[in-house]
């Protein structure tokens, strides 16, 4: 039987009603906890086009973040900046090509990743069920403020055009992309690929493969829990969040990803409430969403609205 079009798959998510609240609440919190942030130079990684540097900062539950910072040594500020947001399963990137295309590129580690794991550390399998009965404890929640706290970083560096942000990354990065798209609405543009954490449920029925293979097999043990799982990620779906999107954005997918099944993708760019939206679905791709080829249209996408404009 062929495989229904996934354009029309839909969602079953549903916002809460109080989802405008709960985040704004963790907000506050954030909000309430200075960066103290620190960067250091890192030779090692440097190059005579680009220096590097470690950053570290504070996040919600006075989790000390890291990341790398990259700036090109030939620079005539403000710089436009973009932010790389990593996959669930990798580490943080080391953007140098980026600063050599007169970028200030940030490579994001939130809670979990690589020197972002002192104090919390669920591990891959893990981060996607842990504390997954619990909204107010479940592990992505200070996962989202360390990503959307980059661009709080970015916005306190003199060199950095507060007006020309950008943020990328392919799907966990597609994800924190929209999140912070949408809870930063001093991002000028982004770009999103085979973004994960939409649709999370659907997801888990459509796809066999990890990631979501975490929440079916927690299911597979403790059924009787399902509601309250489906209530906690209700909170932290793309989906619910996609509408606050303004900024102009491209989303990439695969329709044959079997990861982040391509239903979701579809579902999660129709949620997108940006007027400046454009969806590229690759047929004969899988999770990669053609990454090769649509790495140019990235690349002329923010030349175009963070050099350009």
């Amino acid at each position: 039987m062929p495989r229904p079009n996934p354009a029309t798959y839909g969602t079953s998510v549903t916002k809460p009603a109080d989802f405008d609240d709960f985040w704004a609440n963790v907000e506050a919190q954030a909000a309430r906890m200075p960066l103290n942030a620190t960067l250091t130079p890192v030779p090692m990684r440097s190059t005579p086009a680009v220096e590097v540097f470690e950053v570290h900062y504070d996040s919600l539950d006075g989790v000390r973040i890291a990341g790398w910072y990259c700036l090109p040594r030939q620079r005539r500020q403000p710089l436009p900046a973009i932010v790389v947001y990593p996959g669930y399963i990798s580490e943080p990137t080391l953007p140098k090509n980026l600063a050599a295309q007169g970028y200030a590129a940030f490579g994001a580690a939130p809670r979990g990743k690589l020197r972002s794991n002192g104090q919390f550390n669920p591990g891959y399998p893990g981060l996607l069920i842990h504390n997954i009965l619990d909204s107010n404890t479940y592990g992505y929640r200070g996962f989202y403020v360390d990503a959307w706290r980059v661009i709080d970083f970015l916005s306190e560096q003199p060199e950095v055009n507060v007006n020309r942000i950008g943020v990328t990354g392919g799907s966990q990065g597609g994800a924190l992309t929209l999140l912070a798209a949408a809870m930063r609405p001093q991002i000028a543009a982004a770009a999103a690929a085979a973004p994960y954490l939409a649709g999370m449920m659907d997801a888990a029925q459509l796809t066999h493969t990890t990631p979501y293979a975490e929440i079916v097999e927690y299911l597979r043990l403790y059924p009787e829990r399902e509601p309250q799982v489906r209530e906690t990620l209700a909170y932290f779906d793309c989906i619910n969040f996609a509408g606050r999107i303004r900024c102009p954005i491209i989303v990439n997918i695969g329709l044959q990803d079997d990861v982040c099944p391509p239903e979701t993708g579809y579902a999660v760019f129709e949620a997108i409430g940006s007027r400046d939206k454009k969806l590229y679905a690759y047929d004969g791709y899988g999770h990669d969403a053609n990454a090769y080829a649509h790495g140019a249209v990235i690349d002329a996408f923010f030349r175009e609205h963070l050099q350009n404009a």
